[in-house]
């Protein structure tokens, strides 16, 4: 992608850009937006932020938050049709400029130095895939939203349905507390962004929650899955029973949405 200037003192060779908004932030930063906003180290601004990725000229990796979220989703949105776009953030835009990036980045900048961290600096990482925790763990459940029909093919109809050891109707273990501490963000919505909605097929909306040491995934018209700390690596599908739908369609009633 297009260099830009007068984004830090020196060039910045941007490479890809993220959205930080109450909706829909990198949920490895945290379990709603006002944590993700605390591990950058910056103020939950109700419009969010844009997230640019790049290296400067020696090759550092840096992830610089602007203000200007909506030059960052048109460019998103237009690398994402195929078509070039030179994101260049004006200097007033920036509110921060973090070493280091929060996400692995697969490509770098052509004719400079390989990515590696700036020195003497505490730079953001990407978490360890090694390893299994919060961010693991989320990342996990990132991957189920976005290919939920082959998570869900692992299931015939009525193992799907029923699950009887831990269906919302019937809880036990991990479940019990996870299904409870769901309707809580009934009674109390919880921060913005741990519960969140986005576009699913045939007129039903994927949910979204996170909670601590567990996240959710599920279809309103559906069933979910559950990812736990305590879990390393496993995915629990959450039978639809005779309470989950109702409690999905509350959940999807206090969730943030995409603009």
């Amino acid at each position: 992608m297009a260099g830009t200037e007068d984004v830090t003192d020196d060039a910045l060779y941007v490479l890809t850009a993220l959205l930080l908004t109450p909706a829909q932030f990198p949920s490895v930063l945290g379990d709603d937006f006002p944590a993700a906003c605390a591990t950058l180290g910056i103020a939950p601004h109700p419009e969010g932020y844009g997230l640019v990725l790049g290296q400067d000229e020696n090759g550092a990796r840096w992830t610089v938050v602007v203000d200007d979220v909506s030059l960052v989703a048109v460019a998103i949105a237009t690398w994402d049709c195929g078509i070039e776009y030179d994101l260049s953030p004006d200097e007033r835009s920036i509110v921060a400029s973090l070493p280091g990036w929060p996400l692995a980045v697969a490509v770098s900048a052509p004719g400079i130095p390989e990515p590696h961290d700036p020195d003497d600096q505490s730079p953001l990482v990407p978490p360890d895939t090694e390893q299994w925790g919060p961010a693991q763990r989320r990342l996990g459940a990132d991957e189920i939203a976005l290919q939920w029909a082959t998570w869900r093919e692992q299931l015939s109809g009525d193992e799907a349905f029923a699950a009887p050891d831990i269906a919302p109707d019937k809880p036990s273990g991990p479940a019990a507390r996870v299904i409870e501490e769901l309707h809580g963000y009934v009674a109390s919505p919880p921060p913005v962004g741990r519960v969140r909605s986005t576009y699913a097929p045939d007129g039903a909306r994927t949910v979204r929650a996170d909670g601590p040491g567990w996240s959710m995934v599920a279809r309103t018209d559906d069933i979910a899955f559950l990812l736990l700390d305590e879990a390393p690596g496993e995915v629990l599908p959450l039978g639809r029973g005779a309470k989950l739908p109702a409690l999905l369609e509350a959940l999807e009633a206090l969730a943030v949405r995409p603009a």
